[in-house]
């Protein structure tokens, strides 16, 4: 493989995972098989968990039980699923009150951040490098049923709600709308009751900085104000999952 293809493949993989190009490089610079590169990626990421805390971070589990959940094993397996303690601590909280307010509610946490180094975005993000943001999947009912842990895309994000934006089209904008893309998921809708609950706890917890979330879909749940605000039109659309920080 010539080394600009190599090159390549081991920055895409640390844009990616962080810990994916590290693996990759030494895979190649000792010529052992391709398959060895997935065996260095595997231990990396095990090591991670274990040596992340010493960094600040720790992972959120990905066993998928309990009232926080990771969304995807995706995410966990791309390493993308570390937060600072005190957001780990405020993600808890929040899932143990909303399901508390209604029960048998899940909160399903998409991307976090990676295990190491502060100022590393997550691509394609605008931010997620500090270990101190994370976004929340949607709540979603059909027919009035609450659907808990499932959203209405595989990855949770992209699947857009039909509302007002504040934004003209821009070249140079992250706010994709994949028209083409909207079709295919299934016709359920926000829950409402669970969808006002979240915003009202986040709103109220005095660790939480700031909430992105799209105007539309924050009138719609009649929560709006103070730490409830619009990301800016050159930042990816958020009426497909919220965002918290610190």
């Amino acid at each position: 493989m010539p080394l600009a293809l190599r090159s390549a493949v081991a920055i895409f993989l640390t844009l990616l995972t962080q810990l994916g190009g590290l693996a990759w490089v030494i895979s190649r610079a000792t010529r052992w098989p391709l398959t060895s590169f997935v065996a260095l990626y595997v231990l990396f990421s095990s090591a991670a968990v274990v040596l992340a805390p010493m960094a600040g971070r720790v992972a959120l589990s990905c066993t998928n039980d309990g009232a926080l959940q990771m969304h995807s094993i995706f995410y966990c397996a791309l390493n993308r699923h570390y937060v600072t303690p005190e957001l780990y601590d405020v993600l808890a909280d929040f899932a143990d009150t909303v399901e508390d307010t209604h029960a048998g509610t899940v909160t399903q946490v998409l991307d976090a951040g990676f295990p190491f180094v502060k100022g590393m975005p997550l691509l394609p993000h605008l931010s997620h490098d500090d270990g101190e943001k994370a976004d929340i999947a949607l709540f979603y009912q059909n027919n009035g049923t609450y659907l808990p842990a499932r959203t209405r895309s595989p990855l949770g994000y992209f699947a857009f709600e039909e509302g007002h934006s504040p934004c003209e089209q821009r070249w140079a904008s992250l706010r994709w709308d994949m028209a083409w893309l909207q079709k295919i998921w299934p016709d359920w809708s926000i829950d409402t009751a669970r969808t006002q609950t979240a915003l009202r706890v986040l709103h109220a917890d005095s660790r939480v900085g700031k909430v992105f979330i799209e105007p539309h879909l924050a009138q719609r749940v009649g929560v709006t104000g103070g730490k409830i605000r619009f990301q800016g039109c050159r930042a990816a659309r958020h009426d497909d999952h919220i965002h918290i920080q610190l």
